[in-house]
């Protein structure tokens, strides 16, 4: 009986051992989505916790709902099934279950998957870019790849049309920012121009990255946020950047004339240093006092 036991046991560790990573990694995502489904209040999310909730979070139709995903399908990811994941379910589960960017990227390690939004952090810009980006203030200055993710940028920058430290990474994003946030349209003198060009830069960007779930999901979601937006884009204009002025009415120091130049950090259409220039002596004088007030608020936080 006692042999019988022990064999047992030492059948049931090697399949335990045995055990696919596939699905180590399949409970350990239900195990996850479970966890912060039912760690979040309705309220959070503007939902009535109603008399009859019998889960302290959210049901399961809630989120299937809120990530516009169907309810079997959301179930069966909680009960480890062996189904696919694209990243833009992932990334719309991320947004409902309001995920910082730590669990965020847990997220989507346990689905095997490359999170197509940028982070905090990019490894793709280098040590000797940030110097250039430092160096350069008080001209405000970013890099930014050709879906228009802000990569990195300097203090100058960071105040230019919004606070961009208080933006959530996931939507430090130049066509999210303008079309979806109140402070950075406030800054923009001409915001319907911009507008426009905006989403023809981005429509000529585009045409060489079709198939690319990143792209995809940017898409989608300014058709889906933005009004502005969708007239934008059904206008089917195409133009590729310019170089041009550009005038801002920044929160701080006020009106600011300047000049705005890309400089590409390869032999692509990709990354690239966007910069602004000063076109006046007045402009520079503000951009001093925009810097002097980003230093002011680093030291403060320090």
């Amino acid at each position: 009986m006692v042999q019988e036991t022990a064999t047992s046991r030492e059948t049931g560790d090697r399949r335990l051992h045995e055990t696919p990573a596939s699905e180590v990694r399949r409970n350990e995502l239900a195990a996850f989505l479970r966890h912060r489904r039912e760690h979040i209040a309705p309220e959070q999310l503007g939902l009535p916790r109603g008399r009859r909730r019998r889960t302290p979070g959210l049901r399961r139709e809630e989120v299937a709902h809120l990530s516009a995903v169907g309810v079997t399908w959301y179930t069966w990811l909680e009960q480890a099934r062996d189904i696919q994941v694209s990243v833009q379910v992932l990334d719309a589960l991320a947004r409902t279950l309001l995920l910082d960017a730590s669990e965020r990227a847990h997220l989507f390690n346990l689905a095997g998957a490359v999170d197509p939004a940028p982070g905090s952090h990019c490894s793709s810009v280098t040590d000797a870019q940030r110097i250039v980006l430092d160096q350069l203030e008080p001209l405000p200055a970013c890099i930014t790849n050709s879906r228009y993710d802000i990569l990195a940028y300097n203090r100058t920058y960071g105040l230019l049309m919004c606070d961009l430290d208080a933006v959530p990474p996931m939507d430090r994003n130049c066509m999210v920012l303008c079309y979806t946030n109140p402070d950075w349209q406030a800054a923009t003198v001409d915001l319907e121009g911009a507008m426009r060009l905006m989403a023809a830069k981005f429509r000529a960007n585009m045409a060489e990255h079709l198939g690319e779930p990143a792209w995809k999901i940017l898409l989608k979601r300014l058709m889906t946020e933005s009004a502005e937006f969708r007239e934008a884009w059904e206008r089917h204009e195409v133009v590729r950047s310019l170089t041009k002025r550009k005038q801002f009415l920044n929160a701080h120091v006020g009106h600011l004339n300047l000049d705005h130049t890309d400089l590409w950090l390869g032999p692509h259409n990709g990354a690239r240093m966007v910069t602004y220039a000063p076109a006046d002596e007045e402009s520079r004088r503000r951009l001093e006092q925009l810097r002097t007030i980003a230093l002011g608020r680093e030291r403060a936080a320090a």
